[in-house]
């Protein structure tokens, strides 16, 4: 017979345990943190009842639910089962089904979205997500996160490893940080099947430092000239932005997402912020008579952004853009936009007459030298005016006699 109820319930002070039969009692113990009781509910068997397990606290397990757990344990027992480690098997079995329940591109746009208010910008979490969308989900986005090989890694990195081997090394980190992110909550074992050291090095090819720089491939400066002359006049957003990242000599995500309210043209002049810098330091770009022409006639109402899609206005132009319509121009198949900046820094070395820490500060390099460094003020902004202009001229091939 039940020696417990409601009101018992809410009266009983006592520290200790409270039988209520059928081997359920109700816990009682005061808490040194708070100095308040906490009840509980303990099921009990076996001789002199030594064995038990917890059935839950009073506050999230009522009296009639704590009975009816009690019968299930009392039938488990009947039959010869450890109640204790049949709940823990149940709980093992929920882990697994929850775990395979979550894919990696589930984990990696879970990842992105937890991680996305503390990176630098927008423009790294869109990075992320056009690097998995277009290598890793469509061989793994579908296979739970605790399912990942590491041979299915490797087909996603193989193919990509050598000729792009900047974009496979962050893969294969992003990779490892979406799976190393699902282990810490439990949706795979241990082991990261992306992980490098002695897991994928040994099978992947190693890559020397001469391959690495072929990756940003530059086009000789002698021939800048005629390719310009191929892409100046072309009113497309790829050409146009293609221009605007040549003459100014900045890197492709900072091209990509220029704004308007960067730029003044009345000034000839584009402040790009510091949290789209690489170094984190404001950069001042002056613009060359020549871009600030080009850019003087284009619809500044028509997006936050000079280089926008065409589809998708509200939002910059992919980093791809620029390289798939350089590379698709013939003879330009292995050069990179980036390399031209490599293209820039030589022409300035070798033709432009510009001091070196000129010449670095318009590709906003920091100074080796550091003792140099310490005792730069300025930007040199009127110098790299002078050099802009220069450089454009070039481009558009007018001699310095004209």
């Amino acid at each position: 017979m039940s020696k417990l109820n409601a009101l018992k319930i809410k009266s009983l002070t006592k520290v200790g345990m409270h039988s209520d039969g059928n081997g359920l009692h109700l816990k009682i113990q005061l808490s040194k943190k708070t100095n308040t009781l906490n009840k509980s509910w303990i099921f009990r068997w076996g001789a002199q009842g030594k064995n038990s397990m917890g059935l839950g606290s009073l506050i999230d397990v009522s009296l009639a639910d704590a009975r009816a757990k009690t019968l299930e344990c009392k039938k488990l027992v009947a039959n010869g089962l450890n109640p204790r480690d049949e709940r823990d098997k149940v709980k093992v079995e929920q882990k697994a089904a929850k775990a395979h329940s979550i894919t990696f591109e589930k984990a990696a746009k879970e990842f992105i979205k937890t991680n996305r208010a503390s990176w630098k910008n927008e423009k790294h979490a869109q990075q992320w997500e056009n690097t998995l969308d277009t290598y890793a989900y469509p061989k793994i986005g579908k296979v739970a996160c605790a399912e990942v090989t590491k041979d299915q890694v490797l087909s996603i990195l193989k193919p990509i490893w050598t000729e792009k081997h900047e974009t496979a090394t962050r893969l294969r980190g992003r990779i490892e940080k979406v799976l190393g992110w699902a282990i810490a909550k439990g949706y795979r074992a241990a082991s990261n099947a992306a992980a490098y050291k002695d897991n994928l090095q040994p099978l992947l090819p190693t890559i020397n430092k001469r391959k690495r720089i072929e990756h940003h491939a530059a086009m000789p400066y002698d021939d800048v000239p005629n390719f310009f002359a191929s892409i100046k006049y072309d009113p497309s957003t790829s050409a146009r932005a293609l221009v605007f990242c040549i003459l100014t000599a900045t890197r492709t995500t900072e091209t990509t997402d220029a704004e308007w309210k960067e730029i003044d043209l009345n000034k000839n002049i584009w402040i790009v912020p510091k949290s789209r810098m690489k170094r984190g330091i404001e950069h001042r770009v002056p613009l060359s008579t020549q871009l600030t022409a080009i850019l003087q006639p284009m619809d500044q109402k028509e997006s936050t952004y000079v280089f926008h899609g065409a589809t998708r206005k509200t939002k910059p132009i992919s980093n791809m853009t620029m390289l798939k319509y350089l590379q698709r121009k013939k003879g330009c198949e292995k050069f990179t936009v980036h390399g031209f900046r490599s293209s820039f820094r030589d022409w300035a070395a070798e033709k432009g007459n510009f001091p070196r820490e000129v010449c670095e500060q318009a590709l906003a390099h920091s100074l080796a030298d550091q003792t140099e460094a310490a005792y730069q003020r300025g930007d040199y902004f009127e110098k790299r005016k002078e050099l802009m202009q220069a450089w454009a001229d070039y481009c558009f091939g007018i001699k310095k006699s004209e």
